[in-house]
């Protein structure tokens, strides 16, 4: 069993390209070194295999706070998670369910304007998920430029204490915390945590 996620930048053509294609390739290169696993195209659209799918929704998180640093723009995410039948030279080659699922979800995301969705063969687990995902997104489209900053930080750096976050951007520890509490980090986290436990049942 496998995870993809497959996003496309909103509003892309309102910044300068050169601005968010970097962004977005360190940030698909900070989730998987194997640059086989992940591929942009069709201009602002990219696709990613997390071969761990325990790790998909926090990949995505990270994907949604490395774009939102730009002030402006949003991403869509699509979240397949199923078997893969097919290992393509490249990511957008492979085939399977897991593929199959995050591209017609992504094509549903766009009607609905929603921007992150997870789907796998379980219903149930959907369902549930989707209404956390839902809940969730009342504050991560509505991260500012510094609270997606200190999302992508602080998931770069698990371990790091607030001073150390802090020095990396050159800002003092109680800014961090703040926000962190503002962007909603504690809770993103524990929807992972609730994330990573429903999905052992797959």
């Amino acid at each position: 069993m496998t995870s993809v996620i497959t996003g496309d930048i909103i509003k892309s053509r309102q910044a300068n390209p050169e601005t968010w294609i970097t962004i977005l390739k360190n940030a698909l290169s900070f989730l998987s070194s194997d640059n086989s696993r992940w591929e942009i195209y069709r201009g602002d659209s990219f696709q990613i295999e997390i071969t761990d799918i325990s790790e998909s929704f926090l990949a995505a998180v990270y994907l949604k706070a490395c774009i939102k640093t730009i002030k402006g723009l949003d991403v869509r995410l699509a979240i397949g998670i199923g078997n893969k039948a097919y290992q393509g030279k490249d990511v957008t080659e492979s085939n399977g369910e897991a593929f199959v699922f995050s591209g017609e979800t992504l094509e549903s995301l766009k009607k609905e304007k929603q921007n992150l969705r997870v789907k796998t063969s379980n219903t149930k687990f959907n369902v549930e998920l989707n209404l956390y995902f839902k809940l969730a997104l009342v504050t991560m489209d509505n991260w500012t430029v510094n609270s997606a900053e200190v999302i992508k930080l602080s998931i770069e750096n698990p371990n790091a204490l607030q001073q150390e976050l802090a020095q990396l951007i050159g800002t003092k520890q109680d800014a961090i915390s703040k926000r962190q509490k503002r962007a909603g980090l504690e809770h993103i986290l524990e929807l992972n945590q609730m994330y990573q436990l429903k999905i052992t049942s797959l």
